[in-house]
């Protein structure tokens, strides 16, 4: 990350008494879903009551979901995920695999950012849930000097339940700030050109490596209550445009590729078809080879690394699968990079000037 923090200086004819002031630049904040700081027991619960108790996750009535959530969900469900963060853990650097890899793209667009505007810009990342947060993040930005933010959650699709509920975190954290920065948003970029080359040269490496080509490309992308989509949340309408658009890129037909949603919770109907299913359903129909890819995640995860790559992998095995390819997120691929600083200077456009 770049430190952009400098030497604060007293206004000319201030009074003596009168704050340093820090030299002013723009700050980019990164913001990623979140992670526990560590998968025990504890550890767990915090986290998963923070993202779990969040209102544009899991909309039922509190009455109804918290005392279900605190005496049934929290009590078990620690056990189970902390195994499954266990078993991806990054015990070398002692976190998570999505902590390290939003560490990376974030020294990348700092090197980037650094290398056209030098001191004017400021890069970190925030956590939705989890450490670091958003408003230890926001804080730290202001006191640098940062009269503008622009806040980048790194979900290609817009949902409430990820990129709106990142943006409320933001806004609630600048409700704390006395001198607030004026801040813009980043939209959603599934179809933004750069990301969709992206995505498709990550599928062309992949092929490339293997010694037959999958019969089919699962695009497999978080689920949402179908409900939602009901009520008018643009996820579904956004993923379907994106296999679309990866598939017209990579000049296939609709034989070759298909969007499914995975991570279903709870009893209600979940968006469909569901992955672990349906890579089943490939299977016993004939498609013994396939390759997932997750194009809802920026960086491989607990979703990616565990779900897709064991438990999916799994129901595709047990059905009759024979080989089963997992085509890992885009991380700090330089492409992937590429796209976002691209992005990123798009919606900066009037705020600065290359050094």
């Amino acid at each position: 990350m770049l430190d952009a923090t400098s030497t604060a200086t007293r206004p000319v004819h201030a009074a003596a008494d009168h704050p340093a002031i820090p030299k002013e630049k723009i700050g980019i904040l990164l913001a990623n879903l979140g992670t526990p700081d560590n998968y025990d027991y504890w550890s767990m619960r915090r986290y998963l009551n923070e993202f779990l108790s969040d209102r544009r996750v899991i909309d039922y009535s509190p009455w109804l979901w918290q005392p279900l959530l605190q005496l049934v969900i929290l009590t078990k469900r620690p056990f189970t995920s902390g195994a499954a963060y266990k078993s991806i853990w990054n015990e070398e650097q002692s976190e998570s695999p999505l902590m390290t890899i939003t560490k990376d793209q974030t020294a990348a667009i700092t090197e980037a950012m650094k290398g056209k505007y030098g001191d004017k810009v400021m890069v970190d990342f925030c956590m939705r849930y989890g450490n670091p947060s958003t408003k230890s993040k926001v804080r730290k930005m202001v006191e640098a000097g940062c009269r503008r933010i622009l806040f980048v959650p790194l979900y290609p699709q817009q949902a409430g339940a990820t990129s709106a509920t990142a943006n409320d975190e933001f806004f609630r954290a600048l409700m704390d700030e006395k001198w607030q920065p004026a801040v813009r948003t980043i939209p959603a970029y599934f179809d933004h050109p750069k990301y969709i080359e992206a995505l498709a040269k990550s599928v062309e490496t992949a092929y490339a490596q293997l010694e037959t080509k999958p019969d089919m490309l699962v695009c497999s992308y978080h689920g949402m209550p179908k409900r939602y989509l009901l009520e008018g949340d643009p996820y579904h309408c956004q993923c379907q445009k994106n296999t679309r658009l990866l598939k017209e890129r990579l000049g296939w037909d609709d034989t070759q590729i298909c969007t499914t949603f995975q991570s279903v919770f709870g009893s209600e109907e979940w968006l469909r078809p569901y992955t672990v299913e349906h890579v089943a359903h490939l299977a016993e129909s004939g498609k013994k080879n396939i390759a997932v890819i997750a194009p809802a995640f920026a960086s491989d995860c607990i979703e990616t690394l565990e779900e897709i790559n064991e438990e999916i992998k799994e129901s595709f095995e047990e059905a009759g699968g024979e080989r089963f390819t997992y085509i890992p997120c885009l991380n700090d691929q330089p492409a992937h990079i590429e796209a976002l600083c691209d992005m990123i200077e798009t919606e900066m456009q009037g705020w600065l000037v290359p050094a």
